[in-house]
């Protein structure tokens, strides 16, 4: 059985805990939280070179970044598949999921997330205010913007869900968790999209899966109401 190692929580372990459960591929998810200290196994470096979740471990193979990851899980199942046959849209898929992970996670939901839970509840850092108005006025207009003009193919990189959908929604649930909604009437493309990709069952059951979690966390959920019932 493979091994993902990170939380649920986490914007790129959802990904690829949500590609492993639409290629109905059985893994045993090992809770790792590198932003506390002493919480990563000893041999944490060995697994993640980067420090960083996910890690998969399939038997003696090992391997590091929800890219690389989903890549690799595309090779061992192919289908369904999350990569594009088409050579544009294939293309797409793959630049989409690095703008979604280098881009709105770097300049959005990754320091909105370490403003609002990580350094107040964890660090005993006080939030920096500016810093969360700077993404607010700065980076997400822009992201989300460019993020709603490609979201009506009707999904990101064509005319089936690929791992770009999955990379760009994983970020929305989680800058959602933390109280930031996501603007329906200035993003209704993406907001459209967003609604979609939620209700895809290895989605919802992975969102469902993780809420124990968002609970313990005391993050907001509230958005996924109609969608967990």
């Amino acid at each position: 059985m493979l091994k993902i190692y990170g939380v649920p929580i986490s914007v790129h372990t959802r990904k690829v805990i949500v590609a492993a459960r639409l290629k109905q591929l059985a893994y045993d998810l090992q809770p790792v939280v590198p932003v506390i200290p002493d919480n990563p196994p000893a041999n944490w470096r060995e697994l993640s070179p980067t420090g960083k979740i996910p890690v998969l471990q399939d038997g003696d193979f090992t391997l590091a970044d929800s890219a690389a990851i989903c890549t690799y899980l595309e090779r061992k199942q192919p289908q369904p598949s999350l990569y594009p046959s088409d050579i544009r849209h294939h293309g797409h898929a793959l630049w989409l999921e690095q703008y979604a992970g280098g881009t709105l996670f770097g300049d959005v939901v990754h320091p909105l997330f370490h403003e609002v839970f990580v350094h107040p509840k964890v660090r005993g850092i006080a939030t920096n205010a500016a810093r969360i108005d700077q993404v607010l006025n700065g980076a997400m207009p822009n992201v989300l913007g460019y993020l709603d003009a490609m979201a009506g193919m009707p999904f990101l990189a064509g005319p089936a869900l690929s791992v770009a959908d999955l990379a760009v929604v994983s970020n929305l649930v989680t800058m959602q968790y933390i109280g930031f909604t996501l603007e329906r009437a200035r993003f209704p493309r993406l907001a459209n999209l967003f609604d979609r990709v939620l209700r895809i069952p290895a989605m919802t059951e992975a969102l469902r899966a993780e809420q124990p979690a968002v609970q313990q966390m005391g993050l907001r959920s509230e958005f996924l109401n109609a969608v967990l019932g």
